[in-house]
């Protein structure tokens, strides 16, 4: 079995925005660092994902200059850099055909955001047939307000209004999700110490 370390958009983008100040982890780029410093040790493919919007003028638009891998993180030895513009990688940056040729059948997935492209290429993943390990806490994300909250709130009035996700609500919620359906859910110290239990948070 050939396994692989799937880095989805650890990038600037999200460091430009006022709500990654409230993420369940603005440092998360320091446990995705020794997800990776494992993986290389043992030999694994290391694959960095990066999102872009090309022509929408926002974080995420290339020309800006935040579509790039956040301090710390980087590719060594040919590692491969690909760029997705949908939320999964799998399909959006052809990470199937990718990892196919190399024989790859297992992957860890960590980075940005927990609920949203990370989960949609866990799932995306296991029903490629990919067994699937989800490092949940080498994930983050932010506050998701509620649908049809009013546009324009600071992140203040975003916090305090009680129909607000709060981060730490979210990532709970898709380890969950995951759990025994599309992923094992490990920490990262559980997969850096060959630990096997499950867990759901």
């Amino acid at each position: 079995m050939a396994h692989a370390l799937l880095v989805i958009d650890a990038q600037k983008s999200f460091l430009q925005r006022e709500s990654w100040t409230a993420a369940s982890d603005p440092n998360v780029a320091d446990r995705i660092a020794v997800l990776v410093d494992h993986a290389r040790q043992r030999g694994d493919q290391v694959v960095w994902v990066l999102h872009s919007e090309p022509g929408t003028g926002t974080v995420f638009d290339p020309e800006r200059g935040f579509v790039e891998l956040m301090d710390g993180l980087g590719p060594r030895n040919g590692e491969p850099v690909r760029t997705k513009t949908v939320h999964n990688a799998m399909t959006g940056a052809d990470l199937h055909g990718y990892l196919t040729e190399r024989g790859v059948d297992e992957v860890t997935v960590c980075g940005v955001r927990t609920e949203q492209c990370c989960e949609t290429t866990a799932r995306v993943a296991s029903d490629l047939g990919y067994r699937v390990t989800f490092a949940v806490d080498a994930t983050a994300t932010e506050p998701i307000e509620a649908p049809g909250s009013p546009t324009g709130r600071s992140l203040e009035e975003v916090l305090a209004d009680p129909a607000t996700l709060l981060p730490e609500a979210i990532v709970q919620r898709t380890g969950y999700a995951l759990a025994g359906r599309f992923a094992e859910v490990r920490t990262v110290a559980e997969i850096t110490e060959g630990a096997t239990t499950l867990t759901g948070s």
